[in-house]
């Protein structure tokens, strides 16, 4: 006798921890995936990344070729 294999279970919602519906995957409706959106948008979600800005330019940070 062979067992049918197991459904994996979904993760729930990420913003409000109900079981997640398919259609709106991740999510569990439209509206917590437009709170996610919201939060993206208004910078409340952030990816870190470095800030190239801090290195010097190449060329010993001279801007313009002029040397006077």
């Amino acid at each position: 006798m062979t067992t049918p294999p197991r459904k994996a279970k979904a993760d729930p919602c990420p913003i409000c921890r109900k079981p997640s519906q398919a259609a709106f995957a991740p999510f569990c409706s439209t509206r917590c995936a437009d709170i996610d959106l919201g939060r993206w948008l208004s910078d409340r979600y952030v990816i870190p990344a470095e800030d190239d800005e801090a290195d010097p330019p190449p060329g010993g940070g001279r801007q313009g070729g002029s040397d006077h």
